[in-house]
């Protein structure tokens, strides 16, 4: 009887090691803007995005990382061109979504070069408009509705969502960062805290941490090269390692578990 119960336990031992190997791994979904990933993602131009250095954070045996962020999008394009549609056909209970936009949502709304602005603030008004640029009727929505959107969306699937406010730009004034706390930063904060959604502050802590050790000349030659927005591999390196300290600090996030400790 012995024999047999070890056998039977070596046996249910061995089960469990094959059905754990086999269960999928979650993934984390980036979307974004260039300032999150960049071109293709491989340094063009010496510009890179915080989005492609983040797996150095994580433990890439137990998660999958995809970063679907790209280059002059906004809240409202990321979705009008069905880049959300194609995630959200993929996204799997246990899955994780990582956002970060406000750099091109104060552009234009309505033009025939990029037409990717989206009305200023968190509310539910709505512009209607023929887009110049696509040919085709649009209702235009609020930053804040895009973002909620995003975040019911994710929770919705069984995933979850954490928000980012846009990584500052090098711009600075009487010795300090500019901030976005009272406009894209500030709304990107009233979605997540009115979705119930996880929430990285990187516009204040970024800032803070280049204040602590650069000013707008240093930090142009270490980490913009060419315009006041767009980082190199060094920069984004600096910013992915200001996400990853400040999900450590989401004691209560689940994707607190797959970072290296």
């Amino acid at each position: 009887m012995k024999t047999q119960f070890r056998v039977l336990l070596l046996t249910a031992f061995v089960l469990a090691g094959v059905a754990a190997s086999q269960a999928p791994k979650p993934t984390l979904y980036i979307i974004g803007d260039s300032t999150v990933r960049n071109g293709s993602g491989k340094g063009s131009d010496g510009l890179w995005g915080w989005g492609s250095l983040l797996s150095a954070h994580f433990d890439t045996v137990r998660i999958h990382i995809e970063n679907h962020a790209i280059g002059g999008r906004s809240s409202r394009t990321f979705l009008t061109e069905g880049r959300w549609d194609k995630i959200m056909a993929r996204l799997q209970p246990g899955d994780f979504v990582l956002m970060q936009f406000g750099h091109n949502d104060g552009g234009a709304i309505n033009d025939t070069t990029r037409a990717r602005g989206s009305i200023k603030g968190i509310g539910d008004e709505t512009q209607e408009i023929d887009n110049l640029l696509t040919k085709k009727y649009e209702i235009v929505h609020s930053f804040g509705w895009y973002m909620r959107k995003y975040i019911a969306d994710t929770k919705a699937k069984g995933a979850t969502p954490i928000v980012c406010s846009l990584v500052p730009r090098n711009v600075w004034k009487a010795g300090k960062v500019e901030r976005g706390s009272n406009s894209y930063g500030k709304w990107a904060a009233e979605s997540a805290r009115s979705e119930g959604a996880f929430f990285l502050d990187l516009n204040e802590s970024i800032a803070r941490k280049y204040e602590a050790g650069y000013d707008e000349v240093k930090l142009k030659t270490d980490f913009f090269p060419g315009d006041h927005t767009h980082t190199n591999h060094a920069g984004a390196r600096f910013n992915a390692a200001v996400v990853a300290e400040g999900l450590k600090q989401l004691s209560d996030c689940p994707l607190n578990q797959y970072l290296v400790r």
